[in-house]
């Protein structure tokens, strides 16, 4: 008696038929009346508009069972130095490791893979990088994002490619993306700008021991990228220290009248000392200025009365020599006077007029005449008898 076991396959499936868990072939879509007498089947469906084709076993299957396979997927398999870009339908849509196996089942989708040798070329195509690059931007799969360092360098800008811990390249202005596997592949970004630093609230001893709270500030730019790769694993951080450093070394050796007179003269200390040592790590120093010069409380309180003090003295200064002119412009004028009578007689009229000038009106007795004689006496009693 025969036993027959019926099995319907849907258009959007494939089957794995199996007798005693050897496979025996792949069922196509439709209904399949199979002997089952003497037999253990069993049956494996798979969706295939998920298009690629996973299983436990199957680098097994396609291994011992090529050939009942061949009619239903391709297969891609890839060595270590080779990764695939994966073409669904003619779009870009994944990046397949090196090493890996992909396995697409036939009648869904149009799936190629452009297979690229890694070994020596790690650099991607500029045609490349403009589409997997826009898909980086917009959310492409965790594959893609693991496979490509994508970066983009702006203008005034350079990029360091670094490839297993070596410098390689420096980059220009555009976009480059770089495959990550079987190397380690790192980009810097320098800024050649000119860039601005603040070295703030530096508590300084001067030479005649006086605490001062100094800021400065510097502008500098990056003139040779390479050497600053280098020689220098923080180059902005460098540049901090030195400026530090050198701000206290010009501080520390004057006393708090010399830093006050003339700031110029710290500024110039500071910056002979820093440039000439930056300049050896491909940075140039533009300019340096000490911004503030913060005086203690009580240091303040006693400058303000020392200027206070001085100004006060100039002051009277400029007051006595002023009288002392005054003293010997009347001098000059009293001698001229005393042999010029009228002279003398013009200015008692000058004064007379000044006198009028105030008054309401005046009663003269005696005439004019005897206003003047009385007023001024012109020659002693007794002169010229």
């Amino acid at each position: 008696m025969l036993f027959f076991k019926t099995i319907d396959i849907a258009d959007n499936e494939r089957a794995l038929l199996f007798d005693r868990d050897r496979l025996q072939k792949v069922l196509s879509p439709g209904r399949h009346r199979m002997a089952s007498f003497g037999k253990i089947l069993r049956v494996e469906k798979f969706d295939i508009t998920k298009v690629f084709f996973e299983h436990p076993k199957l680098k097994f299957l396609l291994k011992q069972y090529r050939e009942i396979f061949s009619q239903y997927v391709d297969v891609f398999e890839l060595s270590d130095k080779e990764l695939g870009v994966i073409y669904r339908d003619n779009k870009i849509t994944d990046v397949l490791a090196p090493g890996s196996l992909l396995v697409a089942w036939k009648g869904t989708e149009d799936v190629k893979v452009d297979v690229i040798d890694i070994s020596d070329n790690y650099q991607i195509s500029d045609d490349m990088i403009g589409l997997l690059g826009r898909g980086l931007k917009i959310g492409a799969s965790r594959q893609v994002v693991n496979a490509i360092n994508y970066v983009e360098v702006p203008d005034e800008h350079v990029g360091l490619l670094q490839v297993n811990g070596k410098l390689e390249k420096v980059l220009t202005t555009g976009a480059y993306g770089f495959w990550k596997y079987n190397r380690s592949v790192a980009i810097k970004l320098l800024d050649l700008r000119v860039q601005t630093m603040d070295v703030s609230g530096q508590e300084i001893l001067t030479k005649d021991r006086v605490s001062l709270r100094i800021n400065l500030s510097a502008s500098y730019n990056i003139t040779d990228p390479k050497t600053v790769a280098l020689k220098l694993k923080d180059y902005a951080n460098f540049m901090y220290l030195e400026l530090q450093l050198r701000l206290r070394e010009a501080v520390g050796t004057k006393q708090l009248d010399e830093l006050l007179e003339d700031k110029n003269t710290l500024n110039a200390a500071i910056a002979n000392g820093v440039s000439e040592k930056l300049a050896k790590f491909g940075i140039e120093l533009l300019s340096v200025g000490v911004k503030d010069i913060i005086l203690p409380g009580d240091m303040k309180a006693i400058l303000n009365k020392v200027v206070e003090a001085q100004k006060e003295a100039e002051a009277n200064l400029i007051k006595r020599r002023e009288e002392t002119q005054a003293m010997r412009s009347l001098h000059n004028t009293a001698k001229i006077m005393e042999n010029n009578p009228v002279l003398l007689r013009l200015k008692e009229l000058e004064s007379l007029e000044r006198i009028t000038t105030k008054i309401d009106k005046i009663s003269v007795y005696g005439g004019l005449d005897g206003i003047l004689n009385n007023l001024v006496t012109l020659v002693p009693a007794g002169a010229g008898k």
